[in-house]
């Protein structure tokens, strides 16, 4: 019986092949290095499959400053091969859940939740993603969208209503409030952070 995809977690994102032998290069989503590092049984899902198919992590070395790990895949021997991986996505059971420090968080309980003002309630947005950094940065769209400048030229209705994205820093002092279990975040934004959307 096949496990649903809620009771994975994921760890990473294949994104190329590194070299020429079936090294693969991968942007983690997790911050636990031995995820890449230390050897055995991860999972790995196709953007096609409905469920991840166990494969062996043979070593794995991160990239300073590039946000990167170059892992080595049982089976995966050369270039062809690890082209085919490009935009996997790699697992492990929630069961494997390392225990974090009372203020520490996984990404995957971040993603989804609601984004309020601490002072004002409004609701601002939600978070779409989370980038690691000198400090951990939250990716969250905005709760309203604002028409953007369409000419006669332009057949693209769709592009009329684009939703806007800002990068917020996931510190205490501009995100004093996580409550995961009412998937809730509230902010107190420094002046000006609100209009730095894209």
């Amino acid at each position: 019986m096949e496990e649903k995809i809620e009771t994975w977690l994921e760890i990473g994102t294949i994104v190329a092949p590194q070299g020429l032998k079936g090294e693969l290069k991968v942007v983690p989503s997790t911050d636990f290095p031995e995820r890449f590092e230390q050897p055995g049984k991860r999972w790995l899902q196709s953007p096609k499959a409905l469920s991840p198919e166990p494969v062996d992590l043979i070593s794995g070395r991160y990239i300073p400053g590039k946000n990167l790990y170059i892992i080595r895949l049982k089976g995966i021997e050369n270039i062809d091969q690890a082209e085919l991986l490009r935009g996997h996505k790699l697992f492990v059971p929630s069961s494997d859940r390392p225990q974090l420090a009372e203020d520490e968080y996984h990404v995957s309980e971040l993603i989804d939740l609601e984004v309020y003002h601490q002072f004002t309630g409004e609701l601002i947005g939600i978070v779409t993603d989370i980038f690691g950094a000198g400090n951990d940065l939250l990716e969250v769209q905005l709760n309203h969208t604002e028409p953007s400048v369409v000419t006669d030229t332009e057949e693209q209705p769709s592009d009329k209503l684009k939703p806007k994205k800002v990068l917020i820093p996931f510190v205490y002092e501009i995100v004093p409030v996580v409550d995961v279990d009412k998937k809730r975040i509230e902010i107190n934004p420094p002046k000006g952070l609100l209009e730095l959307a894209e």
